[in-house]
């Protein structure tokens, strides 16, 4: 069966076709467009990818109640140092990431700061799906298929950062909670509903990769994911004076951390 791209013209129809309006998120409220530095909706079983500039604030939004996004950050000109789930939980005592949680790397600095959330459904624990089990749950896992593996999608934007698989570690999932009951087991907790959006500060130049795909524990046994809005802009990183600079002594050693090794490199 001949495809459509099979030939000198269809390739080029099938590229110019590419070119269709985008549905792009607006403006937050209370943000300049002039501000604004990325504005995208990622369709379910896809994947996006960006650098942020030190102090900007990227809005994850929900608007369907089925997004999941798996987040993974790495620090732009640093590669190696990169989010660490295990860290992120165990230094600030907590499992569940919401607003005023900080995103470490196993360097003792924040990377970026939960400044709101609206949805109170995350997950630290899990990670996203691989190749293997949306294979044989699903049928397929590759990235090309309708059920891509969050990680094979992660990989993909890795690649495109000059990134490869040993720079993926675990990543931290926004939209469909995990809790943890009192024997240990791991209870599925999904959505929060429609309309929920959750806002990082970068406290360092950023690498963001993200995956919008089913959390690897969802009960549902069709491959289904909404819409994922992404917007960013312009800011200042958290400094002195604060809040959250304060609120607890681990928190005020990461940041103290991280603004000192950033003046000393001119940031």
């Amino acid at each position: 069966m001949r495809s459509a791209t099979d030939t000198t013209y269809g390739a080029r129809d099938h590229a110019r076709a590419q070119a269709a309006p985008v549905d792009r998120p607006a403006a937050p409220p209370g943000v300049a467009a002039g501000d604004l530095v990325w504005a995208e909706t990622v369709p379910g079983g896809n994947y996006t990818h960006k650098v942020l500039a030190r102090g900007s604030s990227l809005r994850l939004a929900d608007p369907s109640g089925d997004a999941c996004a798996h987040l993974l950050l790495h620090v732009a000109d640093r590669p190696w140092e990169r989010l660490n789930v295990a860290d992120t939980t165990k230094v600030q005592w907590n499992a569940y990431v919401g607003a005023g949680s900080l995103l470490l790397s196993d360097q003792g600095r924040v990377l970026a700061t939960v400044t709101e959330d609206g949805s109170g459904r995350h997950d630290a624990l899990c990670g996203t799906s691989t190749l293997a089990r949306n294979t044989a749950r699903y049928g397929d896992g590759t990235p090309q298929s309708a059920s891509p593996a969050g990680r094979e999608l992660l990989l993909l934007a890795a690649a495109k950062n000059g990134l490869d698989r040993r720079d993926l570690a675990p990543s931290l999932s926004l939209f469909q909670g995990v809790r943890v009951a009192t024997d240990g087991s791991l209870e599925y907790t999904g959505s929060a509903g429609p309309g929920t959006a959750v806002t990082l500060r970068a406290e360092q130049p950023l690498t963001v990769l993200i995956a919008n795909v089913p959390h690897p524990l969802d009960p549902r046994p069709d491959y289904h994911c909404g819409p994922l809005e992404v917007t960013a802009w312009r800011g200042r990183p958290t400094g002195p004076g604060d809040p959250l600079w304060e609120a607890t002594p681990e928190g005020h050693r990461a940041y103290l951390n991280t603004a000192e090794f950033c003046a000393a490199r001119g940031l």
